[in-house]
């Protein structure tokens, strides 16, 4: 299988299983990405997922330009708008919170996989880099976009048109990560924060993750309308009883974490 999946309780690990080519996008690989993100989607039981890929080498190496070198056809599905054929789309829809953990390299479209995440932690080994003006391949899947909303417009203009690797810990500098965590512990590290999201209420994670993302996508005016209306609506709905014994449980729980 070029995508594995692994339970952990509510925890879905999703692995790109293609280490003897750098988990490079092969198009059979794209497919099984966009399903098993699809299926996790559906998937009532799963409340947050980890994204990485197998081996310390690369997380992935973008697509697969051998491939790409005996066939340019297969571009035009690269770049499909739905969830059927896109990964990187079918990452977005994901309702549930997506933590990239990037264990190597993330090149070109392989950045931008990672970039689909909802939260990047890097392991040491981690290393980005947008090469498409090298390879003479414009992005398809929001890179040009929103690198620059990161990590600034000067920023993503340097690393996009040199092609030049951003090392992992310029990329927590910049806050395109999170945290930089030593290999052997990045997936543990990322499955423990995915727990930590999973024991919320996994209606509250998916709508506040909805809402923050429709909201970035919109001027900040309209963003900040967007918050009133949704949030006026649905805080109608919670009862005083509810917000008791919710507010004693985050006391509780504040109680057992260091900071």
């Amino acid at each position: 299988m070029l995508v594995t999946i692994e339970r952990d309780g509510p925890v879905a690990i999703v692995t790109l299983n293609r280490p003897e080519a750098m988990n490079a996008l092969s198009r059979a690989l794209r497919a099984e990405l966009a399903q098993a993100m699809r299926e996790i989607a559906r998937d009532g039981g799963v409340r947050c997922v980890v994204l990485t890929g197998a081996g310390e080498r690369a997380f992935t190496a973008g697509l697969d330009l051998k491939e790409l070198g005996s066939d340019t056809s297969n571009l035009g599905a690269a770049n499909a708008s739905g969830a059927e054929e896109n990964p990187v789309k079918a990452i977005e829809q994901c309702p549930q919170p997506v933590i990239g953990a990037i264990n190597g390299v993330a090149i070109t479209g392989g950045f931008e996989v990672a970039l689909a995440c909802d939260i990047l932690i890097a392991s040491e080994n981690a290393r980005f880099a947008d090469t498409h003006a090298r390879v003479g391949i414009m992005p398809g899947w929001g890179l040009s976009q929103k690198l620059s909303r990161i990590i600034g417009i000067g920023r993503a203009k340097e690393l996009s048109l040199s092609g030049n690797f951003l090392g992992a810990e310029t990329a927590l500098a910049w806050g395109l990560v999170n945290r930089v965590v030593a290999a052997a512990n990045l997936v543990p590290i990322a499955k423990q924060l995915a727990h930590e999201i999973a024991s919320a209420d996994p209606a509250m994670v998916q709508a506040y993750k909805r809402l923050i993302d429709d909201g970035y996508a919109r001027p900040f005016g309209e963003a900040m309308a967007l918050e009133h209306a949704t949030t006026s609506a649905a805080n109608r709905k919670v009862s005083a009883e509810e917000v008791e014994a919710r507010r004693l449980a985050v006391m509780e729980r504040g109680r057992g974490q260091a900071g």
